[in-house]
């Protein structure tokens, strides 16, 4: 995957495989609104507000797909073909994956119907203004940074449904070095350590 984009995986409900005449369709949500995720890098957490997909959404230009595992080689679906419907709802980034008939679809379907896996995560990127940090802590004194306006690339079925910390994009890294500077130089210098860690153990 692109070293700029994000990846989220998120605890999230409501996913489920449907099987009608033989065709395969996984129904659920990839992100949900106004839900905090787990801490990132131990830094900070997020929040993503109602209306953060819909540029994306909206312009027709962009395709998003649909890959198993955030695999590239492993495409699931597209947007574009009519196999992937996504839309922002109440809840969150509603999505609609209509499985291929190949061996990893198939397998794909198997591991979602056994509940092997049962989350969802969504791969994006935060055009410049797109996020804010707010004045807001949790109830351990970490600050919240809101997703207002994303570049979403894809979703995907996925097995954890934790933050990966070698995951973090070029805008994770300014908003989380942004927080550690207001904590000072040597909490920066940690902080900076850990993400060149992270960075390095998903080359």
């Amino acid at each position: 995957m692109s070293r700029d984009m994000d990846i989220r995986r998120l605890d999230v409900d409501s996913f489920e495989l449907r099987e009608v005449d033989g065709e395969m369709t996984i129904n659920g949500h990839a992100a949900v609104f106004d839900r905090l995720s787990e801490p990132i890098m131990g830094m900070f957490r997020e929040r993503i507000v109602p209306g953060a997909f819909a540029r994306s959404l909206q312009d027709a230009a962009r395709d998003v797909f649909a890959l198993w595992q955030h695999d590239t080689s492993m495409p699931l679906a597209r947007r574009s073909k009519g196999t992937l419907r996504i839309s922002e709802d109440a809840k969150g980034l509603a999505v609609e994956i209509d499985l291929p008939d190949t061996s990893y679809g198939r397998d794909v379907a198997a591991n979602v119907r056994s509940g092997l896996v049962d989350k969802m995560s969504f791969g994006f990127s935060v055009p410049p203004g797109g996020d804010t940090m707010t004045k807001e802590r949790d109830e351990n004194g970490l600050p919240i940074r809101e997703l207002r306006d994303v570049d979403l690339f894809e979703v995907s079925p996925v097995t954890l449904p934790a933050y990966p910390d070698t995951s973090l994009s070029a805008r994770s890294r300014e908003a989380a070095e942004a927080i550690a500077a207001d904590a000072g130089a040597g909490r920066l210098d940690i902080l900076r350590k850990r993400l060149d860690l992270a960075e390095q153990l998903a080359r």
